[in-house]
């Protein structure tokens, strides 16, 4: 009984161990790879097959006997690297040991031991030479080898989010041929390996995640630098996509034609936000820019041809005299009390979200809304505890004693706010004494009965005596 050769007992038992592993494993880049195990056993099985149907073909016998060999040691190298890097029991890819490296190490093992095992027969049969004029590509060389550059010295990895040249966008996938970038509007950009091996990479995601990103501002000449700066941190602090840590940082960059101009840097922890980012923060330095009368001023070319009409202060100062004599704290004002108040007010202006008032900051003002509403916020409670609306009013007592603010407000939609300050009824002291202190009797009145409804909801509360509310606001406002 003639028993089959050493060989072909080897062929059929890794023919059985790649479909047995197929089978058990979950890693689908596995039952990918093995495919090609299994395809070049069954053509070895094949090619034997043939050989021991047709001995007599002498000529046409050692060419496939050579190619049968050939054909098992790539069937069972490939099945040997497949199944010894890759976790067969989760569907993941080595990081040590990408596709593509494992691709080079199947053909390198190949090539090695064809050369050895074979010798010259390699070099005589027909599928050997398409795999040499196949390689031979210049291109497609390139970039093969571009591509085990890119795997072995790690410049990003899959989710990075990279520029190559022109092109940018999160890191998709790396194949032999190509690198593929998923660009921030969905698409895919498919850059040959030879090029990115070429041109420099920018990996926004390294070393660290955080990525520093910023915004361009100009300001008037007449404007303080360090008075910018200042309203550039607070505008910074009411956006939400900016890191606290690090810290951002503003630079003092030129001397414009027309203006002073500013670099914001901040951090922002994904670069894929970057657009939203900038579009927050240049959102919430306009506001800040106008509720502290800084100008961003127009480009030194832009010629405005209309007439220049110099803003009714007259009109303005009537419309705040309405608007205060609606306030029912300030009802026992006189017409002319009410007139001086609301020229020496300014108007500012908050974005929807905005903090208006922080909680325990200190304060000397009083705000009346002329548009928009407010929510006033207690620390620990994510729902405002009420809304002011236009016409309304807050701050009181940080106006008539410097106390810090006992609750924060923010902005529900865009808010325009008259701003009453300390100084401003210091002056109305010195003229009425006695009309400053009406104000303190309704303010404390106010108070009380606001602390009564809060204490029937919580605990019982010590609602101040007004004539010591009375006696700090004397001090502080100097009657």
């Amino acid at each position: 009984m003639t028993h089959p050769p050493f060989h072909l007992v080897v062929g059929v038992i890794a023919l059985a161990v790649a479909l047995a592993i197929q089978s058990f494993t979950i890693n689908r880049l596995v039952k990918r790879k093995l495919r090609l195990s299994v395809f070049f056993l069954i053509a070895y099985v094949i090619l034997h097959a043939v050989l021991a149907v047709r001995p007599a073909l002498d000529e046409q016998a050692a060419a496939i006997l050579s190619l049968e060999r050939l054909v098992l040691a790539a069937a069972l190298i490939n099945l040997v690297i497949v199944g010894l890097v890759n976790p067969l029991k989760a569907d993941r890819v080595p990081d040590r040991f990408p596709a593509i490296l494992q691709d080079a190490m199947v053909i390198g093992a190949l090539l090695l031991i064809s050369t050895f095992a074979f010798g010259d027969e390699l070099l005589t049969t027909s599928a050997v030479s398409a795999v040499v004029v196949g390689f031979a590509l210049q291109d497609t060389l390139g970039n093969a080898f571009a591509g085990l550059a890119i795997q072995s010295e790690k410049p990003f990895s899959i989710g990075h989010w990279i520029a190559v040249g022109e092109h940018e966008g999160r890191v998709a996938e790396v194949t032999w041929r190509a690198t593929k970038l998923r660009t921030k509007t969905g698409n895919f950009v498919i850059v040959p390996n030879n090029i990115v091996g070429k041109e420099p990479i920018i990996n926004y995601s390294e070393p660290a995640a955080p990525t520093r990103i910023q915004v361009e501002v100009g300001v008037t000449y007449d404007t303080p630098p360090n008075r910018v700066k200042g309203v550039l941190r607070e505008a910074l602090g009411n956006c939400t996509l900016v890191l606290k840590a690090p810290e951002p940082d503003i630079i003092f960059a030129n001397f414009g034609d027309s203006s002073l101009d500013f670099h914001v840097r901040f951090w922002i922890d994904d670069f894929a936000r970057d657009e939203v980012a900038r579009d927050q923060v240049r959102t919430a330095i306009y506001y800040a820019f106008r509720r502290r009368g800084i100008e961003i001023p127009y480009p030194i070319q832009t010629e405005i041809q209309k007439e220049w009409q110099p803003p009714d202060e007259g009109a303005r100062i009537a419309e705040r005299e309405q608007l205060i004599a609606g306030v029912d704290l300030l009802a026992s004002l006189t017409d002319e009390h009410r007139r001086m108040i609301a020229a020496a007010t300014r108007t500012v202006v908050y974005a929807d979200g905005e903090t208006i008032v922080t909680r325990g900051q200190p304060g000397d003002s009083m705000y009346v809304l002329c548009a928009g509403e407010a929510a006033v916020m207690l620390e620990g409670r994510p729902e405002p505890i009420a809304i002011i609306e236009t016409g309304g009013y807050f701050g009181e007592m940080s106006l008539l004693t410097g106390d810090a603010r006992t609750a924060g407000v923010v902005a529900r939609g865009d808010v325009v706010a008259l701003e009453i300050g300390a100084d401003v009824f210091r002056q109305l002291a010195d003229i009425s004494p006695q009309t400053v202190e009406q104000v303190g009797i309704a303010a404390a009145t106010r108070r009380a009965e606001l602390e009564g409804a809060r204490s029937s909801a919580q605990t019982a509360a010590v609602v101040e005596a007004p004539a010591n509310f009375l006696g700090r606001m004397r001090k502080f406002l100097r009657i």
